[in-house]
């Protein structure tokens, strides 16, 4: 079977599938939110308005604000993307064409527990796209498991490897992964022993004497594990260089005629 065979394609070659979905050209270009009429949880505002608060334009965060919105709801639901525009003073437009671009960020709904298996080349020449066809087999009854094949997650050296929930694990053998899917269903660390964090080095000779056993990684495998995490409070970075000074965030887009206001 050549290379590839396994990996679904949808309408024009693309991988993602939705990405031509056809617009709906008899409704009214959605504007930016009423306040008043969109119920935005205080968590998921304080997380946003935190993202929004290290980038002199504010659209620069919406990637992590739509993660954010996305480890609430299980996806970017329209719903979701609703609470993000009303936060960011932004079109659900503007914030459904970046959550429709980034594979990672879902505009359908999936399983809130994420594994991706590497089947780029160098996994699948060491049985990646075996090993995504078996997990698949062993997860296909949980609905709250999503398994899909990812092109390259740059972890080589362990091939083939898979991602769960962000913990990177490999080389993975197949009489593994029962194993490992019943850890992925329980919520438990996936394979400890396998886990890159846990690796000392590539090199087994790297190390000259021996080192005491880590501890205990406090780290599980838990739904958004790979998602971004909440800025660092004002000031974790330093006192700012001279001159470092902000400059003006974009203006707030609404539909035509509406006023914008005046950029300091």
């Amino acid at each position: 079977m050549a290379l590839g065979d396994k990996v679904i394609r949808f309408a024009h070659g693309s991988r993602v599938p939705g990405w031509d979905d056809a617009v709906d050209l008899e409704k009214d270009p959605a504007p930016v939110p009423d306040p008043a009429t969109i119920e935005v949880p205080e968590e998921l505002r304080a997380e946003i308005e935190g993202h929004m608060a290290k980038y002199p334009d504010r659209r620069s965060a919406a990637i992590p604000a739509l993660a954010a919105a996305q480890r609430l709801h299980g996806w970017c639901s329209p719903t979701a993307i609703a609470q993000v525009a009303t936060v960011m003073r932004l079109t659900p437009a503007y914030l459904l064409s970046v959550a429709s671009f980034y594979d990672q960020l879902d505009t359908r709904p999936v399983g809130r527990r994420r594994v991706y298996v590497c089947t780029n080349i160098s996994c699948s020449l060491r049985g990646g796209d075996e090993l995504l066809e078996a997990l698949e087999h062993e997860l296909a009854d949980d609905e709250d498991v999503y398994v899909r094949h990812f092109e390259c997650l740059g972890a080589c050296d362990i091939a083939p490897m898979a991602s769960v929930d962000g913990v990177y694990v490999g080389p993975i053998e197949l009489d593994e992964v029962p194993e490992l899917a019943q850890q992925i269903r329980d919520g438990a660390p996936p394979l400890p022993e396998k886990q890159i964090l846990r690796r000392r080095s590539t090199d087994p000779t790297a190390n000259t004497r021996e080192f005491p056993e880590p501890d205990p990684l406090p780290q599980r495998a838990v739904p958004g594990g790979a998602d971004p995490v909440r800025p660092a409070e004002q000031g974790a970075y330093g006192d700012p260089m001279p001159g470092d000074v902000p400059g003006p965030s974009a203006p707030l887009e609404g539909g035509p005629g509406q006023s914008q206001p005046e950029q300091p």
